[in-house]
């Protein structure tokens, strides 16, 4: 089953638990889904739709730390509800080690050696951990690992 799939199905679930927030949240998910199909006129792979959930859960991160800034409790609670929701599509992210051995690996096989290639080695990290691994966090890695700290 497609994750399109699982998300319909997983919104039907909610739909007749009377799981309002979950269902609010996978209706938003599909839509965009859907949208993204209209636009491209071809069905979404799980590839596109992990890269689109993986979007609008950087996008929540993003208003969460507005609200909080603004003092929104309740904000700031719904918002991070939505985030876990949305996560829960993700693959198992990669532990902190298992990412260093990965950007170990990408350096070694794209032969990179300073800053300049930065580029390269993170197209080959987002292609090779995608949605597994926090590309914020990769970046900082990266930089670290190519800067010699």
């Amino acid at each position: 089953m497609s994750l399109a799939d699982t998300l319909k199905q997983d919104m039907k679930d909610a739909l007749r638990a009377g799981d309002k927030e979950r269902l609010s949240v996978l209706r938003m998910a599909l839509a965009a889904v859907k949208q993204r199909e209209v636009d491209t006129r071809e069905t979404q792979t799980d590839e596109a739709v992990t890269a689109l959930i993986e979007k609008m859960i950087k996008q929540g991160r993003d208003a969460l730390q507005q609200f909080e800034a603004a003092g929104r409790a309740e904000l700031v609670a719904k918002e991070a509800a939505e985030i876990a929701i949305l996560q829960s599509y993700l693959p198992e992210p990669l532990d902190p080690a298992a990412l260093d051995a990965l950007i170990a690996e990408v350096i070694a096989a794209s032969g990179a050696a300073s800053m300049k290639d930065m580029g390269r080695v993170m197209g080959l990290i987002k292609e090779r951990a995608a949605g597994r691994v926090d590309m914020a966090t990769a970046n900082v890695r990266v930089r670290a690992a190519l800067s010699g700290d």
